[in-house]
């Protein structure tokens, strides 16, 4: 009788070291997945203000833009590999103006507006947002599933004894919606 009572026990414990496993586990890999995601977007957002650089040297031949303009783009390209999500947030914000404002100088000249190298930079950088569009659908996703585990029963419990916080959601502002007025 004691011995089908240990083996009993001995199986509880074993099934819940396995539930806590399994829950550890899931904890950690999506985790580990809403990292690859900030990566991508990451990768994205540097290529996107790469583009923006570029798309400085073809319009400054139209338009005196300013040196400060340059060096914020150089500013945010070093900032966004140690971003987390609200910094990451921040950077989007700024280089969306950024593009606001180079959009509306290429709108203001006919010339400019009609030159390959403007419109392939273009045509690139809305690849770009896309992209960066279905990675902070993606990273959102896996927030959301991972602050919903941290939040649930039972694996709130498993969340609190190894010290899981929620992950930040990214907020990125869709598109701009109308850009600037530059003025010369």
């Amino acid at each position: 009788m004691t011995w089908i009572v240990l083996i009993i026990i001995g199986l509880v414990v074993l099934g819940l070291v396995g539930w806590f496993i399994g829950i550890y586990n899931r904890f950690f890999s999506l985790k580990n997945s809403a990292e690859a995601s900030l990566g991508q977007i990451r990768v994205a957002m540097k290529k996107r203000l790469d583009m923006i650089e570029q798309l400085l040297g073809a319009v400054k031949s139209y338009a005196q833009f300013e040196r400060e303009t340059l060096e914020k783009v150089t500013e945010l390209r070093a900032s966004v590999a140690r971003g987390g999500p609200a910094e990451l947030d921040a950077i989007e914000r700024e280089s969306r103006s950024i593009l606001g404002r180079l959009f509306a100088v290429a709108e203001a000249y006919p010339d400019l507006k009609t030159s390959t190298v403007v419109q392939e930079l273009t045509g690139s950088v809305r690849g770009v947002e896309d992209e960066i569009g279905r990675q902070r659908y993606t990273y959102n996703n896996v927030a959301q599933q991972f602050n919903t585990m941290v939040d649930v029963i039972p694996s709130n419990i498993v969340a609190r004894l190894i010290g899981m916080a929620k992950l930040a959601y990214l907020e990125f502002e869709e598109a701009i919606e109308r850009p600037p007025k530059i003025e010369f």
